[in-house]
């Protein structure tokens, strides 16, 4: 499971479809519908949230955005109630962290895409994060 820090417009066809995937199921989990991932560190900051549940919904509700101004038919009905809510907050080390994790996904997959971004300095982060200074999340698994 990947839920990115990253904004959605960087990933590609392949990592778009991917993350709305992996949301509901990170949604489905929060939701206590599945026995499985429960304990898995991306879900983590969600957990960690007042409002989990509209945390994860926020967190698709930019996925969906983007699908959709990409022609995509993501079907909004999946998502539950999006409400202004606080923000979560995402380091730089992990942005950097991601990014990096990112391009290389890409390079290998998507070499148009990675044309389109390898050159770009910080990227943007998803909607629902708040960036500020600091190391790589201790939830990530560094590879």
């Amino acid at each position: 499971m990947r839920l990115w820090s990253l904004h959605p417009r960087y990933l590609d066809r392949q990592g778009l479809v991917a993350v709305w995937r992996e949301a509901l199921l990170a949604r489905a989990v929060l939701r206590g519908k599945t026995r499985g991932y429960r304990y898995h560190p991306q879900l983590e900051r969600f957990q960690a949230h007042r409002a989990p549940r509209l945390a994860i919904n926020a967190y698709l509700h930019a996925v969906y955005d983007e699908a959709c101004e990409r022609g995509y038919a993501f079907d909004r009905s999946r998502i539950g109630p999006v409400r202004g809510i606080e923000t979560i907050t995402v380091t730089t080390g992990q942005l950097d962290y991601e990014w990096w994790h990112l391009l290389t996904k890409l390079a290998a997959r998507s070499p148009g895409c990675y044309d389109r971004w390898y050159s770009l300095g910080r990227p943007d982060q998803h909607p629902l994060f708040e960036c500020q200074p600091g190391a790589i999340a201790f939830w990530e698994r560094v590879t």
